[in-house]
């Protein structure tokens, strides 16, 4: 069977499209820029960074591909136009490129070392258990991401055993940025996930109250990130102003007047800009 050009174009857009390919490169550059910056530059020419990087994304790519595997249904409602899997790429062609990025994440970390392939087992579990399960629970599903978010952070000093005190500080950075994302898109796919029974935090709070509990984490992840610079990192507070305080209070307006699908899709995004910004940002610490 000979597969056309325009074929094989389409299911290369597919496929990017479904293992959410700029969320990849942002991963990337996070675990480059951790090790250049926070670590040293000698790293960047290191064969076990790129190895490490591969493994994570290849992690991550496999968890998007069971995740919209899993909500197929539920995506047709929430983001029709996005659907994937069972339109341009069958569902067992889906599951099989899942076992296969998940399988080859795992391998590539064990090379590297064993805490590496356990961090990478752990992930690939996880990621299975919010795509099965865990995602249509108040709260945990989004803590679960956010963790995994932090964690492809930390795992770059399980590599290069420094124990940059700076490193931890934007680990936590992107646990907090990304829980905050995460509670934002459930909001945004309130309609989709009501269909189907799930018990997200709008849906068994309300959108009120699960604004103001955002306003609370937000509180939280500030005061913490304070506090961690305070005692370890020390770098000056304009440092702060810049990259996070304006943006997180650009955020905050916004949340305060959006209660329609589509500005909580523009939020989504503007989290990610946040942590772009963060990547970017440590280039100058």
């Amino acid at each position: 069977m000979i597969i056309s050009l325009p074929e094989s174009k389409r299911f290369v857009n597919s496929f990017l499209r479904l293992t959410r390919v700029w969320n990849l490169v942002i991963v990337g550059l996070a675990q480059y820029f951790t090790a250049g910056f926070l670590i040293g530059m000698e790293t960047l020419n290191d064969l076990r960074l790129l190895m490490l990087s591969v493994s994570t994304l290849s992690i991550a790519a496999a968890g998007y591909i069971i995740n919209d595997y899993y909500d197929v249904k539920i995506d047709f409602i929430n983001k029709p136009d996005r659907v994937v899997v069972g339109k341009s790429i069958t569902r067992r062609f889906a599951l099989l490129f899942h076992i296969i990025l998940s399988f080859a994440g795992i391998v590539i970390g064990f090379l590297l070392s064993w805490w590496v392939g356990s961090v990478n087992i752990f992930s690939v579990f996880l990621l299975w258990l919010y795509s099965n399960n865990l995602k249509r629970l108040p709260f945990i599903g989004n803590f679960a991401v956010a963790l995994l978010t932090g964690l492809s952070i930390l795992v770059v000093d399980a590599l290069y055993p420094t124990h940059h005190s700076l490193i931890w500080t934007y680990a936590t950075f992107a646990f907090f940025m990304t829980l905050v994302r995460e509670i934002v898109k459930d909001m945004e796919d309130l309609k989709g996930d009501g269909t189907f029974g799930c018990k997200t935090l709008p849906i068994v709070w309300g959108i009120r109250k699960t604004k103001i509990l955002m306003y609370i984490i937000l509180v939280i992840f500030i005061l913490i990130v304070l506090i961690l610079n305070h005692q370890y990192a020390q770098l000056p507070i304009r440092f702060f102003v810049l990259f996070l305080f304006i943006p997180l209070a650009f955020f905050v307006l916004w949340l305060l007047r959006a209660d329609t699908k589509r500005e909580y899709a523009w939020l989504s995004t503007f989290c990610k800009i946040i942590l772009v910004l963060g990547i970017l940002s440590m280039a100058f610490v």
